[in-house]
């Protein structure tokens, strides 16, 4: 009996260890690394300031400085509720665009389902950036796509607009890099749900619209709950497509983040800036975890 507890305690050990090493080496120490330099003084030349200093006259030790230069200035906070509002924009034109396509994919022959599950996930096979420079050509102001959207424009008296560096052009951009990932858990969903269910429904005399707001939806919400929290929170601190596709006006909270470290070197800030976006995700993620709790008690 003893070897047998003993047995099973190496093998939970065995099982849940590498994970747990790996998830404390590079998320739980980089965090507290991160939290620590959101205390410090920047250096002279970029970066941290010594923690203990030997010259007289220089900023050393621990200090609020970046907390209090957060929040004496509300530019800082129009740049997150911004960064939230294209998140949350991009999450809801993800699902209104994955949705159809899961459920086409989930009621296809099963034959078929794989070659278009391939076709979703088939731009992972390009570089990132190559996809997100391709639109640059798109949106461009000579484009075949750019004169025919303002073309028709001016049949409505409307002056042309530029597509390019827009925050229309950063929208197109998260919805098209984060798209897979909302189709994906959406699929994975909706192809476990029993059809008898909706036989059912239908035998007791629901139509379409009903069989489909009383049984498939509330059945495919942690579907929708994962694929928003995997579009969701990579929008919020993604820097490269509002770099790439926006103008001078579309700073997000990742870009402020990236300036912080590479630009200005102001490390303590970048610090404090990463500190209060996780704090922010934490929250918002806690909201809907109580939301969905409460919505599957009812």
């Amino acid at each position: 009996m003893i070897n047998l507890l003993n047995t099973t305690r190496v093998t939970k050990w065995l099982v849940s260890g590498p994970p747990f090493l790996y998830l404390t080496l590079f998320f739980l120490l980089p965090s507290l690394i991160m939290v620590v330099a959101s205390f410090r003084y920047p250096g002279d030349y970029g970066g941290l300031a010594p923690l203990f200093g030997v010259e007289p006259g220089k900023e050393t030790g621990l200090t609020l400085e970046t907390y209090r230069f957060f929040f004496s200035d509300f530019i800082y906070t129009q740049i997150f509720i911004k960064s939230f509002g294209v998140a949350m924009a991009s999450t809801l034109v993800c699902l209104l665009m994955a949705y159809p396509l899961a459920l086409l994919i989930a009621h296809s022959p099963r034959k078929h389902r794989d070659f278009m599950v391939l076709l979703v996930i088939l731009p992972f096979a390009s570089n990132f950036l190559i996809r997100v420079y391709a639109w640059m050509i798109i949106l461009g102001p000579q484009s075949a796509f750019s004169l025919a959207v303002n073309h028709l424009l001016g049949w409505f008296g409307i002056a042309p607009v530029p597509l390019l560096f827009s925050s229309f052009a950063v929208l197109v951009g998260m919805v098209y890099v984060h798209l897979p990932f909302m189709v994906l858990p959406l699929y994975t969903n909706l192809e476990k749900h029993d059809p008898v269910l909706l036989d059912a429904a239908q035998d007791l005399g629901a139509n379409a619209w009903n069989r489909f707001w009383k049984v498939t939806w509330p059945l495919s919400l942690p579907g929708v709950y994962s694929g928003a929290a995997l579009v969701f929170i990579p929008v919020l601190g993604m820097f490269a497509i509002p770099d790439i596709l926006g103008g001078t006006g579309d700073i997000l909270i990742g870009n402020l983040i990236k300036d912080q470290f590479l630009g200005t070197r102001d490390w303590p800030f970048g610090s404090t800036l990463s500190i209060m976006l996780t704090i922010a995700v934490l929250l918002l993620a806690g909201i809907t975890a109580m939301i969905s709790r409460q919505g599957v008690r009812q």
